[in-house]
């Protein structure tokens, strides 16, 4: 009678150790999976993709260069000035996000923008108040195999000899790093493509800067932690391209325009009236004990949720500058919105220090 208990014992356990070392490897599986980052064709509501950026991108740089025409040729500064930096995790949702402004490069008066087919700004009109014209740029693009642009030339509009002509004033550079994912791979492995005469021919390299900062990218450690003055974010609007859509029989289906996106922050003018929140300053002691008191300007740049992403004094006794800046960056505003879609705008904030 032992013998058939031993035996029922064992079967018992065996299917017991079956049962387990199935449930080990279904957790296994489901947490590799949740390890994979979703594609962004699939969920188009990240920041990556309202950021207008296409593809598997891991960090932008963007950087502005002065340029200037010397005996018929526009020729470049020698040095970029940093406008923004953005970095974004696997899923696409942003990490990082840094803004450098410029001084004195915030535009005063009423701005109109053109867009071209791809949703990049292709013309900005200043305006007076009274509606009459101040000024005119148009920008062109130079784009990487991904469709990011990574190139655009700012011209301003000029009148010479009667005639309308854009002199170029600036170039905006973004370097973009992308994530090494499986498009990635592929673009960057050598293949030959065969032509209608039998012969084959290497198809043409990967841009190679793209392709070095891809290389890169593989091989950078991951980041957790990112905006522009002059010429913000103007970031085409286009999804990612895994998102586009098509039929049964392969054929790509065009999907709707996408709404256009703001390259630089709109002008605000002075914001004191128009914040939510205005946190008063604390009067430095040192100003204080010196008698020091007057008006410090800051120029403030807030993001499209109504955060002030970056503050800086222009004006004012210096003893009064930190106090003033480190009240207007706990600034709070209500999100600006243009054509539906929420954009950053730049303005200033005053600040009147004053002793009894």
């Amino acid at each position: 009678m032992l013998q058939p208990l031993a035996r029922t014992f064992c079967v018992c356990l065996s299917l017991m150790m079956m049962a387990l070392s199935a449930a080990a490897q279904t957790s296994l599986t489901a947490r590799a999976n949740s390890l994979q980052p979703s594609v962004d064709g699939a969920n188009p509501d990240t920041d990556r993709v309202r950021d207008g950026l296409n593809g598997p991108v891991r960090r932008v740089r963007t950087e502005v260069v002065k340029v200037s025409g010397v005996s018929g040729k526009t020729v470049e500064d020698a040095k970029r000035v940093l406008l923004e930096t953005a970095e974004y995790d696997l899923k696409g949702a942003k990490t990082q996000n840094q803004y450098f402004p410029i001084a004195g490069s915030t535009l005063t008066g009423h701005e109109n923008y053109k867009y071209d087919d791809k949703g990049n700004i292709s013309e900005m009109t200043l305006l007076n108040a009274d509606g009459s014209l101040l000024s005119k740029e148009v920008y062109k693009y130079e784009f990487d195999s991904i469709g990011n642009w990574v190139k655009m030339t700012t011209s301003v509009a000029v009148v010479a000899n009667q005639k309308l002509d854009f002199e170029p004033t600036e170039v905006t550079y973004r370097t973009i790093f992308y994530y090494l994912d499986a498009s990635m791979a592929k673009m960057l492995q050598p293949s030959t493509n065969a032509t209608a005469n039998g012969k084959t021919e290497q198809p043409k390299p990967m841009d190679a800067v793209s392709a070095t900062e891809m290389r890169k990218a593989a091989s950078l450690p991951a980041v957790t932690s990112f905006d522009k003055s002059r010429s913000s974010a103007i970031q085409p609007p286009i999804a990612n391209v895994s998102a586009v859509a098509v039929d049964s029989k392969n054929n790509s289906i065009p999907n709707e325009a996408p709404a256009p996106r703001i390259l630089r922050p709109l002008s605000g003018g002075v914001l004191n009236g128009k914040a939510l929140s205005l946190p008063v300053p604390t009067y430095p002691e040192i100003a204080r004990r010196s008698r020091t008191a007057g008006k410090v300007e800051v120029e403030v740049v807030v993001d499209e949720s109504g955060k002030v992403i970056s503050a800086q004094a222009v004006s004012g006794p210096p003893s009064l500058r930190d106090a003033a800046v480190e009240a207007a960056k706990r600034a709070r505003f209500s999100p600006t919105k243009l054509s539906g879609a929420a954009v950053k705008i730049s303005g200033s904030i005053n600040y009147n220090f004053s002793l009894p």
